[in-house]
């Protein structure tokens, strides 16, 4: 499923000079923040493209431990009205009756301040500290290593604000055959995911077992613990990976490939799922 939203393109004047001729105007990402609030309380604020807020936010609660489920949560929604100067950049989410939210999980780290959802873990979590809340990935798929060359070519193929603007990542899911499930962009790769992780959430498909996380930038420590978190087996990257991220994916058993490009890749962890 692709995300039908437009929110994320706008235009801008830019004299273009090429073999075409002039152009005056130029398609672009929007770049947008979102303070993320839990029944009121700022907690995060991340600089995203707009769009999938609601699974944004759920998604990255869901990573960081703040949610078990989607049945933890009574509402998510932007606050104020529409019309109203910044509408759409503030989103609250209110708990299930009878349930307490675990907020703290990210406000034992920000010291007195909103943390940025960019980096929501990075400095603070280490990879002891998510053993100690995620179990190792128990997930016997496999895949072709063609197959993993196909998902990835095929999520640069559905990439359609990245192909007019040129300035977002993408994030998406597919099954073991390289049938594409879900794509989301933008202009932070770890919105993209978690994007994609709150989609799975609202749809009650976690963990995501027999599933595969396509990336379009570089497979960071963070990108890899949220496919932790959402239980997903394998992880692809089109560009390099980090040695943390390869020791978090070692360590957690989940199969993390880097420089899928051409045929070719770079499988650093988790070898026995590709065949």
């Amino acid at each position: 499923m692709r995300s039908g939203k437009a929110a994320g393109l706008t235009q801008r004047p830019a004299a273009r000079f090429g073999a075409a001729g002039r152009s005056d105007v130029d398609d672009v990402a929007v770049e947008e923040p979102l303070e993320i609030r839990v029944a009121g309380d700022p907690l995060a604020i991340t600089m995203r493209t707009p769009g999938d807020d609601r699974e944004l936010t759920l998604g990255f609660l869901y990573a960081e431990g703040v949610i078990a489920s989607v049945d933890d949560v009574g509402s998510v929604a932007h606050c104020g009205r529409l019309g109203e100067e910044g509408f759409g950049n503030v989103i609250d989410v209110l708990p299930a009756p009878g349930t307490a939210l675990a907020p703290e999980r990210v406000q034992g780290a920000r010291r007195g301040t909103v943390v940025s959802a960019a980096c929501g873990i990075c400095g603070r979590l280490s990879i002891d500290d998510l053993a100690a809340r995620c179990a190792p990935i128990d997930d016997p798929s496999t895949i072709a290593a063609s197959t993993l060359s196909r998902v990835v070519t095929e999520l640069r193929r559905e990439q359609r604000v990245f192909a007019r603007t040129g300035g977002v990542h993408a994030a998406g899911l597919f099954d073991l055959a390289g049938q594409l499930l879900v794509l989301r962009e933008d202009i932070g790769r770890h919105n993209a995911v978690d994007k994609v992780v709150g989609h799975l959430a609202f749809g009650r498909a976690l963990p995501a077992r027999g599933r595969i996380l396509a990336v379009s930038g570089r497979a960071s420590f963070e990108i890899v613990q949220k496919a932790v978190a959402a239980g997903i087996p394998i992880v692809a990257s089109v560009s390099a990976a980090s040695s943390l991220a390869i020791d978090l994916a070692a360590r957690m058993n989940l199969t993390l490939a880097a420089f899928v490009r051409d045929g070719s890749m770079n499988v650093y962890a988790g070898g026995a799922r590709v065949s």
